[in-house]
């Protein structure tokens, strides 16, 4: 019966999601009219981009804003305000209610289809600050070589992979082994599949699952990764935005 209902609910969301995308977009004219109304009338508390301001909510995830046709939603709002919120009622005609409206519906279909976000050019640090990072406090070396390992990295993937690589590379290897010694017994070694408060998992050599309770036995987890989690906690920003400008010339 959950499993019914979850399926339901999933289904009931992704057809929400298809149809805020799939809506005819507004024209760009509408859109400019109906930003510029938006801005002077409502932007003080809004935002320009309606996305929260001095007090005012973000509208760009109002259930209201959402589930809006052409301003028949958020129409009786302006006109009539909401005096429990401290919104004052508006005096707009029709036309500038529809602009509004596909104002807020081109920044909802913005927000909602990930594929039109554009990742502008994230290559602004200091290579030479970087190469002193990467040979010096952040010791990067002691594990990678500018000409080893990493000669020509920066022909293989763009920038944002690149951060992205040096970042998070546990998102594409699992490598951490531990060996798990009982109370009794003997140590057994393998790639840790899982560890919480309670539990350790680890495969062995030939692919059986082990399963220990945590607090009865001693741990000693290599992980070849510790490093880069450490360093998560320590970059400032400029260090990531300057290692990455490092990296990008090693091609």
């Amino acid at each position: 019966m959950k499993l019914i209902c979850l399926s339901l609910l999933l289904a009931a969301l992704g057809q929400a999601q298809l149809k805020l995308v799939s809506r005819p977009a507004p024209t760009p004219e509408q859109v400019a009219r109906g930003k510029a109304a938006f801005v002077s009338a409502c932007g003080f508390c809004h935002g320009v981009n309606a996305r929260g301001g001095d007090g005012g909510p973000d509208l760009v995830r109002s259930v209201i804003v959402l589930d809006d046709e052409d301003g028949d939603k958020i129409g009786p709002v302006i006109l009539g305000g909401r005096a429990d919120r401290g919104m004052p009622a508006l005096s707009m005609s029709k036309d500038q209610i529809t602009e509004i409206a596909a104002f807020l519906r081109q920044q909802t279909q913005a927000a909602a289809n990930r594929f039109d976000y554009k990742i502008l050019d994230i290559v602004t640090g200091d290579a030479k600050a970087g190469a002193a990072f990467f040979n010096g406090t952040g010791k990067c070396n002691s594990c990678h070589s500018a000409s080893g390992d990493l000669a020509g990295i920066a022909g293989k993937y763009d920038a944002v992979a690149l951060q992205a690589r040096f970042l998070y590379p546990r998102s594409r290897v699992k490598q951490t082994r531990v060996t798990v010694t009982p109370a009794q017994g003997r140590p057994l070694s393998g790639i840790l599949e899982l560890i919480d408060d309670f539990t350790v998992v680890l495969r062995d050599s030939e692919g059986f699952h082990h399963s220990f309770a945590r607090d009865a036995v001693k741990l000693d987890i290599q992980d070849p990764l510790a490093a880069h989690a450490d360093l998560l906690r320590r970059y400032t920003d400029a260090d990531v935005h300057n290692i990455l400008a490092f990296l990008v010339t090693l091609k």
